[in-house]
């Protein structure tokens, strides 16, 4: 066992109360110097520490507007990322465990794009044809690639303006690594089925014909969130026999056809912002990760809104879960003995390409 192991073993011993004491302690032994932020789908042993909680964009862009020193990020790698690009050179962005990764995000990596637009190119030219647009959801590299090659990212909630914006620039759309959200956005633009494909990575020219590549107008990656892919379309006929006028609410990162079954469709802070001002009385089913579920219907109940997780089977984001008060203390008394643990640092030159495609977001949802 390393030095990390040996490190951290000594807080499994601790019970909820000790472990709450002290990262209060260590937080105010660092005060300014430290933020804390949390995403929605975070445990709420974790989530109560947060200075910030939201959507991982919305966070990176509150601590970038902060003067601590050391941005702790609960949440998973992509998103201490983005951080670090958004921060300011001085400040430090961390990840309490390292092994808090996105299994979508780890389903489209530098080299795999790479090959998909060198196979584009042997039967049109990308780079005059195609926008590169990838999700907030991904590794830093892949932002830069898309601000190397005219692209842009997008998140949940601009994803219409952004491929609007994608449109205008080149005829086609590479969409990565989410295929449903580039599906239900383009759907709901009005991109018909048949002109949006999926690009299957493990076979030549993605498993298309050179015709379905030239008539397609959404090239979409083969990848998926592991969470959102649980929710079914049953799922929501099975709700709504038993409880007609339920309201269904789902993400964007869930299929087509649970998607075109709900009410509602939007981000995790949309459905958040939607469910919490919902009148009393009301019935909800939601289509997103269960800690954030959970929340939502515990502090909605006194209000007589009634608030039910979509699937039957227990569906939450496991690597979300990897970060848990014991690795989040041993990060901050790391931190209070001026130790830096688990710092996520981009390099430069690739923080630069994945800047010009985050402004290129920016300045299209302004």
């Amino acid at each position: 066992m390393g030095t990390t192991g040996v490190a951290l073993q000594r807080f499994t011993e601790l019970d909820e109360q000790q472990l709450d004491t002290r990262i209060q302690a260590a937080r105010d032994a660092l005060g300014d110097r430290l933020v804390i932020l949390g995403h929605h789908y975070q445990r709420e042993e974790v989530f109560r520490h947060a200075d910030f909680t939201g959507d991982s964009l919305k966070l990176s862009r509150q601590a970038a507007q902060t003067n601590a020193e050391y941005i702790v990020f609960c949440g998973v790698h992509f998103m201490a990322e983005v951080a670090d690009i958004m921060s300011s050179p001085e400040q430090i962005s961390i990840l309490p465990d390292l092994n808090a990764g996105c299994s979508m995000a780890d389903m489209a990596d530098l080299e795999k794009v790479e090959d998909v637009w060198q196979e584009l190119s042997e039967v049109l030219d990308p780079d005059e044809k195609v926008t590169p647009v990838t999700y907030i959801n991904s590794a830093a590299d892949l932002k830069a690639f898309c601000g190397r090659h005219g692209g842009i990212v997008c998140t949940s909630t601009n994803a219409p303006r952004v491929l609007e914006w994608a449109f205008r620039q080149r005829e086609k759309v590479l969409f990565f690594p989410d295929q449903h959200l580039g599906r239900n956005t383009g759907y709901n633009m009005g991109v018909p089925l048949e002109q949006m494909v999926v690009w299957d990575s493990t076979k030549p020219l993605g498993g298309l014909t050179r015709q379905q590549i030239r008539e397609a107008k959404i090239i979409l990656w083969n990848g998926f969130c592991s969470v959102h892919q649980m929710f079914r379309p049953e799922h929501i006929d099975q709700y709504k026999a038993r409880y007609p006028e339920a309201k269904v609410i789902s993400h964007p990162e869930c299929c087509f056809e649970v998607c075109q079954k709900s009410d509602y469709v939007g981000s995790t802070e949309y459905i958040l912002n939607t469910v919490s001002s919902a009148e009393a009385g009301s019935r909800w089913l939601v289509g997103t990760e269960l800690n954030m579920v959970s929340r939502l219907k515990e502090q909605l109940e006194p209000k007589g809104v009634a608030v039910q997780f979509m699937s039957p089977m227990v569906c939450m984001c496991s690597t979300m879960f990897r970060i848990d008060p014991q690795h989040l203390l041993w990060t901050l008394e790391n931190l209070v003995e001026d130790r830096v643990v688990n710092r996520i640092a981009v390099p430069e030159e690739e923080a630069a390409q994945a800047r010009i495609a985050l402004n290129r977001m920016f300045e299209v949802s302004a």
